[in-house]
Order: structure tokens, then sequence, then C-alpha cells
């Protein structure tokens, strides 16, 4: 009984720890969100937000490769508070996709675009960027 409880308790532990480091590789960085805004066409709070890739799968536009965009989650008290399409852009390309100050490698930056249609979300991680563009909410 005793050799079973200790097999048991090494399964979930590294069920556990797996769970962790495939949540660990999945955080892009934290934001602070100064205004509210529409993330995914619902309200998000100002606030601070971790922000994660999502496992949901964005269905790509003819011509698009399937890793052009990804869901990501702002996740606030360790839950999901919205989430929205992230544009995904390699280092390579950024400078001919966006102008403007760039965020340093694995930092970001929340920025009002020129017009204040949208907050730019940009975050800079492993030499790949991700930029989402929320809309103020009224």
């Amino acid at each position: 009984m005793m050799k079973q409880l200790v097999l048991a308790s090494a399964f979930v532990a590294a069920i556990g720890s797996a769970a962790g480091a495939q949540t660990a590789s999945n955080t892009l960085g934290t934001v602070h969100l100064t205004k509210k805004v529409m993330a995914d066409g619902k309200p998000l709070a100002a606030g601070i937000y971790q922000v994660r890739l999502s496992s949901d799968e964005v269905k790509p536009a003819a011509g698009q490769s399937p890793e052009a965009e990804r869901w990501v989650e702002f996740l606030k008290g360790g839950k999901v508070a919205g989430r929205e399409v992230a544009s995904v852009i390699n280092a390579q390309d950024i400078g001919s996709v966006a102008k403007g100050r760039k965020p340093k490698p694995n930092s970001s930056a929340v920025e009002m675009l020129k017009g204040g249609d949208y907050w730019r979300v940009w975050i800079s991680k492993g030499g790949t960027n991700y930029i989402i563009n929320l809309p103020p909410a009224a």
C-alpha cells in the first residue's frame, strides 16, 4: 500500500510540474492598462495583467500563415479576465510592419495609437513580437 501511495504521489507531482512548465512557457509578459478597453468585444478593466498565449487557434485568412495570429489571454489574480487576437511578427520583419518606438527585447509597451482609436499592447519575447490592438471602452 505504501509503495502505491509513493507512486501515486510521484505521478501527481510529475503532472503538476509539466502543467506548470507549459503555463510558464506560454507566458508572454506583464502589461499595465491605464484605461478600460474592449477585448474580444467585452470590457477589460484598467489594471495590471499577465498575458499568455492561449491554446485556442485562430483561423487564418486566405493566404495567411497559421502562425500569423494567436489568441492571447489577459490574466488577473490567476484567472482569465479577457482575451484578444495578437498579430505575431518575427524580429526580422517588425521594421516593415510597425513604425515608432519598439519595446526592448523581452519587455512590453502599451500606448494609444494616433487618432485615439486603439490602445496598442506590444510584447517582445524571444525574438517574436506580439501586437494586440484594443479599442477604448465607452
